[in-house]
């Protein structure tokens, strides 16, 4: 939650994502932030990498939450948590990752320890994971895997 909170800042998004909004805030970003609008021995220049990558990925952060995406990619995220057994689980700063049999990985945010530990000791995953964590939190398919596959 503490990384949505952070871009949602970023990008000035008060309530709900609008894609047309985050798109004209991204490119004004882009345009303040440019690292080629500033010479290599500016004392910005490197402020201005850091602040260049940090908008890049919130704004694909921001993009993939979004609930025109989430609507968009409603169907293959459906068929996977209804078809496919839970493989593989972690859990890091209220984040759980979670991997399917079918290679789909989804990060889900803002899940408590708690219920963590809930998940783990419960006697059947999946049914626990239909229950309280797949359609109560927000989620988004994992970027990392995607880039690995």
């Amino acid at each position: 939650m503490k990384r949505i909170n952070e871009y949602k800042k970023l990008f000035k998004v008060e309530n709900a994502i609008d894609l047309k909004e985050l798109k004209l805030t991204y490119r004004s970003l882009v345009k303040q932030w440019h690292p080629d609008k500033f010479q290599a021995d500016d004392e910005k220049a490197a402020e201005a990498e850091s602040m260049s990558r940090q908008i890049i990925d919130g704004y694909d952060f921001l993009v993939s939450i979004a609930p025109e995406t989430m609507e968009a990619n409603k169907e293959q995220y459906t068929k996977t948590i209804t078809e496919s057994p839970i493989t593989d689980w972690k859990h890091k700063s209220q984040v759980m990752t979670l991997t399917f049999l079918d290679g789909t990985t989804y990060e889900f945010f803002g899940v408590s320890r708690v219920i963590f530990n809930k998940f783990l000791n419960a006697d059947n995953l999946n049914r626990f994971a239909k229950r309280n964590i797949f359609n109560q939190y927000i989620y988004r398919r994992s970027m990392k895997a995607m880039q690995e596959a």
